[in-house]
Formats: structure tokens, C-alpha cells, sequence
């Protein structure tokens, strides 16, 4: 691990099997254009930002606002010594009455990976994250938002999603892929996001939770104000739920940080060369 870097982003106590090597980038660089106070402090109520067009500007870096921790600080985003984990990145179903409609076969399944203590768990093995569980994961999120475009960079393994605003239909025959296929198109201040694609078994949570290549996932996503995102997701997935189902997953913005280059290994042997 880097000397300098002050903010560890696993959270332990979740992912135990996870090794990693990180290295700091601009940890403490001011961001740049932030709305204040009379007292000097960010104001996240103020408006959002709106690029040349008119439109809602979603660029920033965000982090789960749904955690059990209770720290709001823009600028010190850690609960202790670790960035928090999102409640739905544990049981993404948690808001809803009766959790997740599963299919018998998948609550069965759900049931056997929470007992196993997760340790099937992609994520513990460094297979890639999709963008539900990211959401939610204790990593930072940038979203660079360019003209036809709305990328999502996770720092974790240096991960990519690519949203599409330039009008193009989805593919008729996708292959299936690990964030899908996403195109959208503003609905008013929301940015309607249809993504289909997908590889089969993509755990959505720690519980085990998952999606198959049969789903079709949408996305309103809606900057509040400056300080605060909210991505309402419905999916619809007839192989592993019984009707669709619908989620907020809020997001907060993180100030005068940036991602790191957090590279996850699954074995811990012969790393020296990466530090």
C-alpha cells in the first residue's frame, strides 16, 4: 500500500477474503466550483449544475447516502477508517415490504449465499462489480458526463460503464456482458436509462442476490440539488423474480477527493512488484 494514502476503500468486515494493492492519486485536491455557504462551508442544497444545453449535469464523484453510518461530511467521507457501505449493497430489497420477489429457485439459492457467509461472492474473487451493486459498494463512483455520453469510472479494478445520450437504439442481439448496454434519453431534469445484456448470475448484493441475461433494466436518474443524486431502479427480470421490482439508491457527493487506482488480487502471493 502507498505511504500516503489515507483513505483505505474495503470494507473488512464484509468482503474478509478480499486482498488488494492501492495506490493514492489526488486524495486531498480541492474540487473546483463548489457552491458555499455564508460560513464557508459546501452548500449541497444548492442548485445543481446544468451543462451548455440546459441539462441536469451529473459529473461529479458520488458515494452511498444510505449507509448505517451517520457521517454526512462531504469532505471527510470515512465511518472510521473505511468508506461506508450502502444498506442495499448488502440486501438490495431491504426498503421494500417482503423483500426481493424472487423466483422459488433463487430464494432458495439467496438463502444457501447468505449462509455460506457470501463465499462464492464474486466480488471476493475480483470479478467485475455491475453498476446495481456498485452503487452501493464502499468505492467512489465519477460519473463524467460529455455530450452524447455518461460515463461511470469505479475505481475498483479501474471499471467502465458507458451510457449512451446520443439517441441509439439498443442492440437487437447483444453479447452478454458484465454492465450491459445502456442508451438514454432525458425526461425533463431525469435521465431515463434502459439497459439490457447482461451475463447470466451477476450478484446485485451481498446476500446474493442476482440478475440473468433475461433482464431489462431501467434507471431515472435525478440530481437533487448539488450535493445529492438519486437513481430510482426498476428491474425486470422474469427468470429470477416474479414481477418487476423498484429501488432508490441514493448517492452523495464526495468533495476534494478522487478515485485511486485500487487494484483487487485474489491471492496475496507475489505482489510485491505492484507496491
Amino acid at each position: 500500500m502507498h505511504k500516503f494514502l489515507v483513505r483505505p476503500a474495503f470494507l473488512a468486515i464484509v468482503f474478509v477474503s478480499l486482498s488488494g494493492t492501492t495506490w493514492a492519486q489526488w486524495l486531498k485536491y480541492p474540487t473546483a466550483g463548489v457552491p458555499r455557504t455564508a460560513d464557508g462551508k459546501p452548500n449541497l442544497s444548492a442548485p445543481a449544475p446544468r451543462t451548455a444545453d440546459g441539462k441536469p449535469d451529473f459529473s461529479g464523484i458520488w458515494l452511498t447516502n444510505n449507509s448505517f453510518c451517520q457521517n454526512k461530511d462531504p469532505e471527510k467521507l470515512v465511518c472510521g477508517s473505511e468508506l461506508p457501505m450502502g444498506r442495499e449493497g448488502i440486501n438490495i430489497g431491504a426498503s421494500l415490504n417482503g423483500g426481493l420477489p424472487y423466483q422459488p429457485w433463487l430464494a432458495a439459492l439467496v438463502k444457501t449465499r447468505t449462509a455460506d457467509m457470501g463465499k462464492d461472492d464474486p466480488h471476493i474473487k475480483c470479478m467485475p462489480d455491475m453498476f446495481l451493486r456498485a452503487y452501493s459498494l464502499p468505492h467512489l463512483l465519477k460519473f463524467v458526463q460529455a455530450p452524447g455520453l455518461l460515463v461511470m469510472l469505479d475505481e475498483l479494478n479501474a471499471s467502465y460503464r458507458q451510457i449512451f445520450t446520443d439517441g441509439r437504439p439498443l442492440p437487437e442481439d447483444p453479447n452478454p456482458s458484465w454492465q450491459g448496454y445502456s442508451s438514454a434519453k432525458f425526461d425533463g431534469d431525469t435521465l431515463v436509462v434502459n439497459s439490457i445484456g447482461f451475463r447470466d448470475d451477476l450478484w446485485i448484493d451481498t446476500n446474493g442476490s442476482m440478475i440473468t441475461s433475461a433482464a431489462k433494466i431501467e434507471e431515472r436518474i435525478r440530481r437533487l440539488d448539488y450535493g445529492h443524486l438519486d437513481v430510482a431502479v426498476t428491474v425486470d427480470d422474469p427468470k429470477a423474480y416474479t414481477r418487476p421490482w423498484t429501488v432508490t439508491l441514493h448517492q452523495r457527493i464526495a468533495l476534494d477527493t478522487d478515485l485511486v487506482d485500487e487494484i483487487c488480487l485474489e491471492n496475496e502471493k507475489d505482489t510485491s512488484h505492484l507496491k
